[in-house]
């Protein structure tokens, strides 16, 4: 098994955009890339801690690999603002990738460059690529998010037609029975 670990936006909705893929075993709703140890959402949320909201993917690569993975990130977000996705504002919602070898790495860095040279966004992409620093599960009620509250507004609003867009774009790649 091997982790990837990204940052789009709020974690409820990057969690459910990742949790019902074939080979994805884990995604655990988290902080990562701040300064202090242990943050509390609360303290996430108050944007001085550093911290974005990040889902830790553990994945077989057997299965899914990373690019495909990288794809879904780039495809079910937007990469061009900063420290934004949609209503959501703040550091704690930046686009960023942190990679755990140099082989993950260098792909995302490739896919960044390609996206931009090929002006595939009207904005260049702003994502952030950085070692993986120290994963901090988020409290027990943000994980599984989307599946136990998506009945909820913001759960119909936001994460729903990201969950759509993975179901539309790459629907193959669903486990079989995927409740979306």
């Amino acid at each position: 098994m091997e982790h990837a670990t990204f940052g789009a936006g709020c974690f409820w909705c990057v969690e459910a955009v990742f949790q019902n893929l074939k080979g994805v075993e884990k995604v655990v709703s988290g902080y990562a890339g701040g300064r202090i140890k242990n943050p509390t959402y609360k303290e996430v949320c108050s944007g001085l801690t550093g911290h974005a909201e990040v889902i830790d993917i553990t994945f077989d690569p057997a299965v899914i690999s990373y690019k495909e993975l990288l794809e879904i990130f780039w495809k079910t977000h937007d990469p061009t603002t900063l420290n934004r996705q949609g209503n959501d504002t703040g550091t704690q919602y930046r686009s960023v990738i942190y990679y755990h070898n140099d082989e993950q790495k260098q792909l995302a860095e490739y896919y960044k460059q390609k996206l931009n040279k090929e002006k595939a966004f009207p904005n260049p992409v702003v994502t952030e690529i950085t070692a993986a620093p120290e994963f901090y599960p988020a409290e027990n009620y943000h994980q599984n998010y989307f599946n136990l509250h998506g009945h909820e507004p913001y759960c119909q609003f936001v994460a729903r037609p990201k969950v759509e867009k993975v179901k539309a774009l790459f629907g193959d790649k669903l486990k079989a029975g995927a409740a979306i």
